[in-house]
């Protein structure tokens, strides 16, 4: 299949800036504290989750819908948002999108029911693509390659976890002060975040797009909506109903195909179906959701599992399952972004991501084979090569090619496309590799297989990643020349 230059390459970028030039550090300061601002609703309130339960008088399963409503929600948003910002103005939109989210926490932490807890999360997730927007933005200002790729990394590494600092500050706020003590953090991270975009940063936008399509947001949307709501269903395995899964199903593929036709017919398409159609497009997302089904439900769900299981695994408390397993792997993530980000720029953004591909492939063996030993050191080591090889590499390459692929007349709908390949990929993990673990498990409540079969179930599927990350095509404007 052809690519045409302008598909591969992100080297004219005909965007309106109009203003004098911004110093990068400034810059960087502003757009990293709107990534920490959403990653604090990503990941600050999982241990609080028991709080909330306590404090509302709810079930495990009303919180965990509210969890699910707030990704959800950032997935759809992600969809047009940064479209919207080519625009109106990318800086309109993230501040507003950041005043949203300082809504959604208030509206959170003043919350005496789950309905109200719910409708503070949906708000919140209009924050879903603070970081594919803000690398946008860094794209306008820096275009040397190898610096562009360090300060990607710095921005996106965030995205992983703020060094398992969020999750522990998460939990003594909830500990000392309550569920709603978290909610006001996160509300003042958000406004001062909000007070550094709108005053610090450029005002950027595409000259040429003057409207929105919105009949193609309303119909992506619903077909994006009902396939992710159809996974969570799914996710439920024996409980779940698979008569409400099949509809959703059907309901999103029904609005695909509408929302193909409308893009063909729309004079300011959304997404222009001969951009769907390049390998520019469908195989970046294709290896984004692969990667993400691959590892994510290993490394958030399957492995701090295992070390909490007292007959199977180790018996730790969830505390300390975080800090030998989810906090150095995202120390580990975090360290390594920025050097992905320049190691991409260097020697390509095709080869680093599969070098991160294959580590993690290899890490989740490690931890497969070390399992029966039930040694915490060796879950440790392979907490750190997850998080250095995907955390830190395949993540932030992912990232930075929804950036660099987009074509130059529409720059915003890759990497919101992108940004929903990976939640899909999440949704998906943990409905395939959960599926996996529940058909295997054994009848000994003291033997791993089932764990661990999930865990092949998600190498095989990161081989099936690499597989598709020789079809991207290669950047080359985002990439140094000898």
């Amino acid at each position: 299949m052809n690519v045409s230059r302008t598909d591969r390459i992100h080297g004219d970028r005909p965007d309106v800036t109009g203003h004098r030039p911004v110093r990068v550090g400034v810059l960087v300061t502003a757009l990293l504290t709107a990534c920490i601002a959403f990653q604090l609703n990503a990941s600050m309130l999982s241990p609080a989750l028991k709080s909330i339960e306590d404090s509302l008088g709810a079930s495990s399963a009303e919180i965990g819908l509210t969890q699910t409503a707030f990704f959800t929600s950032a997935a759809l948003f992600s969809l047009f948002l940064p479209r919207l910002g080519d625009v109106v103005g990318r800086r309109k939109v993230l501040a507003g999108m950041l005043a949203l989210m300082a809504v959604g926490c208030v509206v959170a932490a003043l919350a005496t029911s789950v309905p109200m807890l719910f409708v503070g999360r949906v708000i919140q997730g209009a924050s879903g693509p603070v970081v594919p927007l803000c690398l946008i933005m860094l794209r306008q200002e820096v275009t040397e390659p190898k610096k562009y790729g360090t300060l990607l990394g710095v921005i996106t590494a965030v995205n992983g976890g703020i060094a398992g600092v969020d999750s522990l500050a998460g939990g003594y706020l909830a500990d000392n002060h309550g569920f709603g003590s978290v909610f006001w953090a996160m509300a003042v991270v958000a406004v001062i975040a909000t007070v550094l975009v709108a005053t610090l940063t450029p005002e950027t936008k595409v000259p040429d797009a003057s409207r929105m399509d919105w009949p193609g947001v309303g119909l992506l949307v619903v077909s994006v909506g009902s396939l992710l709501i159809a996974l969570n269903e799914a996710g439920k395995l024996g409980a779940a109903n698979w008569t409400f899964v099949g509809v959703l199903t059907v309901v999103s593929a029904v609005a695909f195909a509408l929302f193909w036709r409308t893009e063909d017919r729309s004079t300011h398409p959304l997404v222009a179906t001969r951009h769907l159609r390049q390998r520019s497009t469908w195989a970046t997302l294709l290896t984004t959701v692969l990667t993400m089904t691959g590892v994510f439900a290993v490394m958030n769900g399957l492995i701090p599992a295992f070390a909490q299981d007292a007959k199977a695994g180790l018996g730790m408390t969830a505390e300390q399952s975080a800090w030998w397993t989810l906090t150095p792997y995202a120390l580990a993530g975090l360290a390594m972004g920025p050097v992905a980000g320049r190691l991409a720029a260097t020697f390509g953004y095709g080869r680093i991501l599969r070098i991160g591909l294959v580590g993690a492939a290899a890490s989740v063996v490690l931890m497969i084979l070390t399992m029966p030993a039930h040694s915490r050191v060796l879950l440790l080591v392979a907490s750190v090569l997850v998080g250095i090889t995907y955390a830190g590499v395949a993540n932030i390459v992912l990232n930075g090619l929804g950036i660099v692929l987009s074509p130059s007349e529409n720059p915003g709908f890759l990497p919101g496309l992108n940004a929903g390949a990976f939640n899909l990929g999440a949704g998906l993990s943990f409905a395939l590799l959960y599926a996996v673990k529940t058909a295997t498990a054994p009848s000994d409540p003291a033997s791993s297989t089932g764990y661990t079969s999930g865990m092949i179930a998600g190498v095989v599927i990161l081989a099936a990643a690499i597989a598709t990350s020789f079809l991207i095509p290669k950047p080359v404007a985002a990439e140094a020349h000898a």
